[in-house]
């Protein structure tokens, strides 16, 4: 906070910090007109710099002047005039009526359109329909609203600006204010070493790659064309880069779910038989089921069976298997049933406060000798957060782009914890010769705040930590980590709702509450059979209210 107060440009010095570590690290990536830009930016004067940097921020490409009235700028008619040789922006724009209309406010609309009366509570809206057919023309602003004494700016580069975005990133979906958040201190990240091999980028065709899927996923997104035409621009081969191979796959998988919503089988087939995103092999059999064509089913299961990609694939080829076995008319097989996990049945009045579910069970079982905690997720999740830091923030190629990053850009990769395996065998060791708690609850001192993707800091206190770390044995902590590692994505979540600790006798136990007509969900299951399959305590607790009953 104190460096926005003290230096009124601090987003110009943000965006020049872009441009220097673009200019050092993907200097055989930038285009000659990037290049261009990055060398004349610096040598304009500060005020000019400063008003381009704003109109950057915002959004859109049109602008009014006075509108851009910053102290540190100045005049920003006096300022643009500095940017115009460079041909970056325009002054007095030829533009649109729906142009003009986002430009100007309703009573400068009345005034502009003064020859053709509006209903006086129209909306802006509507006043555009009843104008559309008479102004269909594109005119420069001056000459739309011809009273008006300001000026009209239009930055021409947005497109440029985006792509250098992109390239420090590594996404679109982050922009400059990142910078401001962190200077604010809203964010914090970990601080990562950056070796010539951490890029996003390998080469220009990345870059094209890139904003060919992501204009590819817009226009799929906005339903405003035929699919066939948007498709029709997606390549068709794989992409030579993990991260961007991951992205297309995982849109595929998307246009496979839209066909198959559509009951367009033949379609939804074709996509997800050639697309490697997790759970496509899985619909891909549920899609030729529902197509009745079951030998072709049958023949997928089976080699889906003899190498599952995960659990939760291996969860649903058993739910598939005899339904289409008994389909097919061969012999039924012996399906292997889940663990059966303890059970409660409590019925409750329903609190003052509403129906919590999960809150009224932990009230309900609560004692001063056995306090009882809602953690659902947050909890095993921060233990392996915390024990497994320094893995998962380790500087690997393809992890880490830039300094604002919450998570490692392959957290959800197949081949996640496999690069980095020796570090966390390194983590997880710890769990053996005890040294786990230290460094668990040190992480937690040195980090707190810092953003990452398994520690929740809000719901977390050091209290809850040492309770944690003192009943749930060492082995316990370890198990879960290897699991949550065994896949990122899927086994992150599914832990139950509650933990009760017995402080005293330095035990725990797990429970996951099921209020009236609900159920165990499919990766409950795999936690609660992996707990089992341990010897891990849990328990499920089905609640009815007394009202009800």
């Amino acid at each position: 906070m104190n460096r926005i107060l003290e230096n009124e440009f601090y987003y110009l010095d943000n965006f020049q910090s872009v441009l220097d570590w673009l200019g050092g690290r993907y200097d055989d990536l930038l285009t000659d007109d990037e290049r261009a830009f990055m060398a004349a930016f610096p040598a304009l004067p500060q005020p000019a710099r400063a008003l381009f940097v704003r109109m950057v921020m915002r959004k859109g490409n049109l602008f009014r002047a006075s509108k851009m009235n910053y102290a540190e700028i100045g005049c920003p008619v006096e300022a643009a005039q500095h940017l115009l040789p460079t041909g970056w922006i325009e002054t007095d724009p030829v533009i649109s009526l729906d142009e003009l209309f986002d430009l100007l406010a309703k009573p400068e609309i009345a005034s502009a359109f003064q020859s053709h009366p509006q209903q006086k509570n129209a909306r802006k809206a509507e006043q555009l329909e009843a104008l559309r057919e008479a102004f269909c023309d594109s005119r420069a602003f001056s000459h739309w609203y011809a009273g008006c004494t300001d000026v009209a700016l239009r930055i021409l580069v947005k497109p440029l600006c985006d792509r250098l975005r992109l390239i420090f990133f590594g996404n679109l979906r982050q922009d400059w204010t990142e910078f401001v958040l962190a200077d604010l201190g809203v964010y914090r990240f970990e601080q990562v070493e950056f070796s010539p091999a951490s890029r996003g980028f390998r080469d220009q065709r990345d870059i094209d790659h890139y904003l060919q899927l992501h204009t590819c996923k817009e226009r799929f997104y906005a339903a405003l064309e035929p699919i066939d035409d948007v498709l029709s621009e997606l390549p068709i081969h794989a992409f030579d880069n993990d991260w961007l191979e991951s992205r297309r796959e995982k849109f595929l998988f998307q246009v496979g779910q839209h066909f198959e919503k559509q009951q367009d089988w033949q379609r939804a087939i074709d996509v997800y038989t050639r697309c490697g995103y997790p759970g496509s092999r899985g619909r891909a059999i549920r899609v030729l089921e529902k197509a009745e064509r079951f030998p072709e089913a049958w023949q997928l299961l089976q080699e889906a069976e003899r190498a599952p990609e995960n659990d939760a694939e291996s969860q649903h080829l058993q739910r598939m298997g005899p339904r289409l076995a008994r389909k097919l008319g061969h012999p039924k097989s012996i399906a292997r049933r889940p663990a059966t996990p303890a059970r409660l049945d409590v019925c409750l009045p329903i609190p003052c406060d509403g129906p919590w579910v999960e809150g009224a069970v932990r009230d309900h079982l609560a004692c001063d000798e056995a306090p009882v905690f809602y953690v659902e997720n947050m909890l095993a999740n921060a233990l392996f957060g915390l024990l497994c830091w320094r893995a998962i923030f380790a500087s690997i190629p393809g992890a880490f782009f830039h300094p604002f990053h919450r998570a490692p850009a392959d957290l959800y990769s197949l081949d996640f914890h496999q690069r980095r395996a020796q570090e966390f065998a390194d983590c997880l060791a710890q769990c053996d010769d005890g040294r786990y708690r230290a460094t668990i609850l040190a992480h937690f001192e040195e980090k707190a705040g810092i953003s990452a993707p398994f520690v929740s800091w809000e719901s977390l206190d050091r209290a809850l930590l040492e309770l944690a770390l003192d009943c749930i044995p060492a082995a316990h902590v370890k198990r879960w980590c290897e699991r949550i590692l065994a896949d990122v994505k899927a086994n992150r979540t599914g832990f139950p709702d509650l933990i009760q600790f017995w402080p005293a006798e330095r035990r725990y136990k797990m429970i996951e509450v099921k209020g009236p007509g609900d159920r165990l969900q499919d990766n409950q299951l795999r936690w609660i059979d992996y707990c089992a399959a341990h010897d891990m305590p849990v328990a499920v607790c089905y609640l009815q209210w007394e009202q009800a009953a």
